[in-house]
């Protein structure tokens, strides 16, 4: 009695006992949540335009945020000395976004062009050989120590109350917020989106009318590069620019689970049902095991819902006749 008493009696009773600070865990989900979505967002675009697993999204968020401080800081690639101007953080982004668009251009060229109509088995190979090449050339160029990021984005804490949130957390929701309108407005409404949505379904088909589907992969290429470049500036402001960073991606596979592959909005919800989950389950019910649930506690919910629902919450369920 004891046990079931701690497991499903306590941990209710101390949210209700001081809501404030349950209501403070749950924020501080959210804001982790965001973050989380935000690459899951970069897995969902090229998936939904291309067919393709992108493995390499974590990595390409790394090499962002590695070549954003390298121009911010006027470290010379491969020399790690400061030669370079210092650019200011506007100027320096906006090269960012030509170098990912360029590393766009280079993946199709090199890699996508010679393995169009392949297996996806074969696709899925080739994205985790580019998550490996761009991190070397990430670790060659730019070293691999911890490098501190700030683009100028509020810092502390806004008190509403008795409760704290932090004003960083607050400008990362907004950001994503953002980028989430903008994304539905381009694939729905314009006709580029279109395109994207019709090369996904079905690559000859999209050639035969004429939809080139080299240009359409650089364009989706490099808008999964802008997003992981939103996902590396605010995971690199938050806890510095290291190459542990690529390991986002592995964070984000529970949330592109629960909301499915081909969902923006799936990636959204499904991030923010983990970081809840996340911080809640950690502040109440990891003092029972010892902590570190937070590890392990995305898997755990994505594998509830791939046994009733293996297309996600938001996923489009495939019908395949024999």
């Amino acid at each position: 009695m004891e046990v079931l008493h701690a497991v499903f009696v306590a941990p209710f009773l101390d949210m209700a006992n001081e809501p404030i600070f349950f209501l403070e865990v749950v924020i501080g989900g959210l804001m982790s949540g965001v973050m989380y979505s935000l690459v899951a967002l970069g897995f969902v675009l090229i998936f939904k335009a291309s067919g393709i697993f992108n493995f390499s999204q974590g990595v390409l968020a790394l090499f962002a945020a590695l070549t954003l401080v390298g121009l911010m800081t006027g470290t010379m690639p491969f020399s790690l000395q400061k030669v370079l101007p210092e650019f200011p953080p506007i100027v320096a982004i906006a090269l960012t976004i030509l170098v990912m668009i360029g590393i766009a251009f280079l993946i199709e060229r090199i890699v996508l062009r010679p393995l169009v109509n392949q297996s996806d088995m074969i696709t899925f190979m080739s994205t985790i050989g580019i998550a490996f090449v761009l991190e070397g050339v990430g670790d060659t160029m730019w070293g691999s120590d911890v490098k501190a990021l700030d683009i100028g984005i509020p810092s502390g804490n806004w008190v509403i109350g008795d409760m704290y949130i932090q004003i960083f957390d607050l400008w990362a929701t907004a950001i994503a917020g953002i980028m989430v309108i903008v994304l539905a407005v381009f694939f729905q409404k314009t006709r580029t989106g279109r395109a994207l949505r019709a090369v996904a379904d079905d690559h000859q088909a999209a050639l035969s009318v004429g939809i080139p589907l080299r240009t359409i992969w650089i364009v989706v290429w490099s808008v999964a590069g802008l997003v992981a470049l939103v996902g590396g500036i605010m995971w690199g402001s938050k806890s510095g620019v290291q190459f542990s960073l690529s390991l986002i991606a592995l964070r984000a596979l529970p949330v592109l689970i629960i909301g499915g592959l081909t969902s923006i909005p799936g990636a959204i919800i499904g991030g923010l049902i983990i970081g809840v989950g996340e911080k809640v389950s950690e502040v109440y019910w990891g003092p029972l095991v010892n902590g570190a649930i937070e590890n392990w506690f995305a898997y755990i919910v994505a594998l509830i819902v791939l046994l009733f629902r293996p297309q996600g919450l938001f996923g489009e369920k495939i019908i395949e006749r024999v």
